[in-house]
């Protein structure tokens, strides 16, 4: 076993976070990061995490030199290049643009759960903006119905960094907003979700319950 010679700074309930931590099991290098957990909101930042990320963007990854590599799309694309097998993210040509697009589209679906998360949970109840917290609810209805309608065969091809995007998106509905029903909507998506989440990189880096 190697010794890990980089950190991740983590909390297990975030999706980004999760989406870094599957990318490291299935490119077999979680024995090289050590995860140091941290427990951050947008009112309660954390000083180690903010040292060379000056931000607290959560993941970071603090390599064995002390650089700090922050966003979970840096961190994947830094990853993606340190093991030896088949890329998650296609080297150059249509094919990574593609890919790197519907990773984006996976992105956005989260970055709206967890506005949603944080207006309906974090702010008081007398200061909530219900009509925004719609409008959230509707760009995730968007995204997943044009996942369903339009990139179903995209997805299941390869479990890449397009589909480890969305699988930890739809891990983090379930999760925190888990009356959306999405899966009478979109049943393509639930039976493809259904299945990855029976990898062993999805089942190990699932959040507590």
């Amino acid at each position: 076993m190697s010794t890990a010679s980089m950190t991740l700074f983590h909390s297990p309930m975030s999706p980004f976070v999760r989406k870094v931590r599957v990318v490291l099991h299935e490119t077999g290098q979680t024995d090289r990061v050590a995860l140091q957990a941290v427990n951050v909101s947008p009112v309660s930042p954390d000083a180690d995490l903010n040292q060379g990320n000056p931000a607290g963007k959560l993941p970071a990854l603090r390599l064995e030199d002390g650089t700090v590599l922050h966003d979970s799309r840096v961190i994947v694309d830094f990853l993606d290049q340190q093991h030896v097998g088949n890329p998650l993210i296609p080297r150059e040509g249509s094919a990574r643009w593609r890919r790197l697009t519907l990773a984006s589209q996976a992105d956005a679906i989260m970055d709206a759960a967890v506005l949603t998360r944080y207006e309906t949970f974090l702010r008081p109840a007398e200061k909530r903006w219900d009509a925004w917290v719609e409008a959230q609810s509707e760009k995730i209805r968007r995204a997943l119905a044009d996942l369903e309608d339009n990139h179903m065969a995209e997805i299941a091809s390869a479990f890449d960094v397009a589909a480890i995007g969305v699988a930890c998106a739809l891990g983090y509905i379930d999760l925190r907003m888990p009356d959306f029903g999405w899966r009478e909507r979109q049943p393509k998506l639930a039976a493809w979700y259904a299945e990855v989440s029976q990898r062993e990189s999805m089942r190990l880096t699932a959040p507590p319950v």
